[in-house]
């Protein structure tokens, strides 16, 4: 195991410094060497861990990039994303590969050359068409791209030669407002707290009325006052990066932008509850960012803004270590981050105990997300009074939106909390819109009448997801996304949700396809309170959320496409025999069910 404490022969912090040999990194590896994890190497991996065979063949078989039968040299998956999905117009730009590469989706080609499938939402809904070729992001696809790229790998040229602005990634940030106008000099902000005792530091931090930013809203500043008085002599910080929602992307373009702020936020945290270690916890998704993460905290280390003795004070020692995640939207969720990052599965744990008192390795840990360290830096660093100043009496500061879907700007808004969505459309040029998607497919699915709704904690909360639909979209074909969505996120732990899901997506594919009744609809009902109550974890909580709004503000959307019978099979039951039909060799009408 590297220590964050090492250093290279020439006294400076090595990239390895930070990224221990985490049980996700070993494997990682061991994906890009072999292209597939087999039995063997989760057996080798596990002898030289010292951990149980069972604990690494779980962990391999939970995150959707560890793969247990080898992909190809090419390696290329689409997002399903409403936003930066494979749907161009009337292409399907997946189905386009696979024809032009003789692919199979799902399966490697024959000369194990190529392969090709979907994932879910990448971070990349303000450019467009995206998929990751071996890991990178590859955005602004289209029909013409698409041919490029199946020649480029025909010709077996690496990507590393591929057109460099296929790999480009902007920032598209088109309103900046408290955080992003503000600039954060390396450093002030700590400086300023050091003057004073770690308990002045979070007396601000709770004064400015700061409330975590991923949705839920917890206080902050009570958060880290829980901590800090919790029993146990070690502390722990850890930093949510693993923004899985689809249609959210803030946090990408923070940790591009603000990574310093993020760093100074989470050790300010450290000095607070006193504690002498964090972590980033990194999606898999994100991982071209790593390099330039590595940087920022490798400047930092030598600016004496990380490791022992910060800014010479005495007995305030921090360092961050980066945890790479592979493929898990419910590790969004922070008991389920909190096991990821002690090498196991992610599945979220039973609460209480919560992770303040009992987090990582069972000690008092804070988890926030990338936005709401950069507030609490901005806060210590310009005060309280000016960042609750911002926003409503209930929702001070500002709120970061990724905007995308039917609009002329897709990108980042930052406004004070309190705007109306009707606002924001206007701001990124959106029209003829029908509904808007708030917080992702777990949020609010908003209708046109009600566009006058302000962002907030107390009206619409958003984690910063902000999907548009215009009048074109068939509104249960976003039902079918969202509810494919979940019953593949599903972390498979409580049968409510495992099931349950599955469930909702077939019940809504039946209605999209137009053998439905309203007895489904009530049965969809009925299924949905069942999941939303008895599920294990949020995930499942609201994974009927964008189904019960669309009921209850889009019934003509399924009541137009329902049949008039009172009941109609769930599957053709004559086609069923049809492979009976085959093995007998028969084709008579005595074969068939009239």
């Amino acid at each position: 195991m590297l220590s964050q404490h090492s250093e290279s022969k020439t006294g400076k912090n090595t990239d390895a410094d930070f990224m221990a040999d985490h049980l996700l990194h070993q494997l990682h590896r061991l994906q890009q060497k072999h292209r597939h994890i087999p039995p063997q190497l989760i057996a080798e991996v596990a002898r030289e861990s010292g951990l149980p065979v069972s604990q690494v063949a779980a962990v391999v078989n939970f995150y959707s990039f560890f793969y247990q039968q080898p992909v190809g040299r090419y390696h290329l998956l689409f997002s399903n994303c409403t936003s930066c999905g494979y749907q161009s117009g009337e292409v399907n730009l997946l189905a386009l590969l696979c024809q032009r590469l003789n692919i199979t989706p799902g399966q490697m080609r024959t000369d194990g050359v190529a392969s090709a499938d979907e994932t879910s939402c990448i971070g990349m809904c303000d450019h467009g068409p995206s998929a990751l070729v071996n890991g990178v992001p590859i955005v602004n696809l289209d029909e013409d791209r698409i041919r490029q790229l199946c020649d480029l790998i025909a010709a077996n040229q690496s990507p590393d030669d591929w057109p460099a602005d296929w790999f480009q990634i902007n920032n598209h940030i088109h309103r900046p407002g408290l955080l992003l106008n503000t600039p954060l000099q390396c450093g002030s902000s700590l400086e300023k707290a050091l003057v004073g005792d770690a308990l002045l530091m979070l007396e601000s931090i709770v004064q400015s009325g700061l409330r975590g930013r991923g949705g839920a809203g917890f206080a902050t500043g009570k958060k880290w006052l829980f901590c800090r008085e919790a029993e146990g002599d070690t502390r722990y910080v850890v930093c949510n990066a693993d923004e899985g929602e689809p249609g959210t992307f803030k946090d990408r373009v923070l940790l591009q932008c603000h990574a310093d702020a993020l760093f100074e936020g989470m050790t300010l945290c450290a000095y607070g509850i006193g504690a002498e270690k964090g972590f980033l916890y990194l999606r898999g998704e994100y991982r071209y960012l790593l390099g330039h993460l590595q940087a920022v905290l490798r400047r930092r280390y030598d600016s004496g803004l990380l490791g022992a003795s910060i800014l010479g004070q005495a007995g305030f020692s921090f360092d961050i270590e980066i945890v790479v995640g592979a493929g898990a939207y419910i590790c969004g969720e922070e008991s389920a981050l909190i096991e990821s990052l002690e090498g196991k599965p992610g599945i979220p744990r039973i609460r209480p105990p919560f992770p303040v008192t009992h987090g990582y390795l069972g000690r008092p840990t804070v988890v926030n997300n990338v936005e709401t360290f950069i507030a609490a830096a901005h806060i210590i660093c310009y005060g309280s009074d000016g960042f609750s100043a911002v926003g409503t009496e209930k929702s001070p500061g500002s709120k970061l939106l990724s905007v995308s879907g039917d609009c002329q700007t897709p990108g980042i808004y930052e406004y004070p909390y309190g705007v109306s969505i009707q606002q924001v459309l206007d701001d990124c040029g959106a029209t003829q819109v029908q509904a808007v998607q708030i917080g992702g497919p777990a949020g609010s699915l908003v209708a046109k009448k009600d566009f006058n709704r302000r962002i907030s904690f107390e009206d619409v909360s958003t984690g910063g997801s902000f999907l548009i639909f215009n009048e074109k979209w068939d509104l249960l074909s976003i039902n079918r996304n969202f509810a494919r969505f979940f019953a593949h996120e599903s972390c498979g732990f409580c049968t409510p949700c495992r099931v349950g899901t599955r469930l909702l997506e077939n019940s809504i594919g039946k209605i999209a396809d137009g053998r439905g009744t309203w007895r489904d609809v009530d049965g969809i009902k009925q299924l949905s309170g069942i999941v939303s109550r008895y599920s294990h974890c949020g995930l499942g909580h609201t994974a009927a959320n964008h189904i019960l709004d669309s009921l209850q503000h889009f019934p003509g959307h399924i009541r137009n496409v329902l049949a008039q019978q009172s009941f109609t099979p769930a599957f053709d039951l004559d086609a069923a025999l049809e492979t009976a039909r085959q093995l007998t060799q028969r084709d008579d009408a005595d074969a068939h069910l009239k």
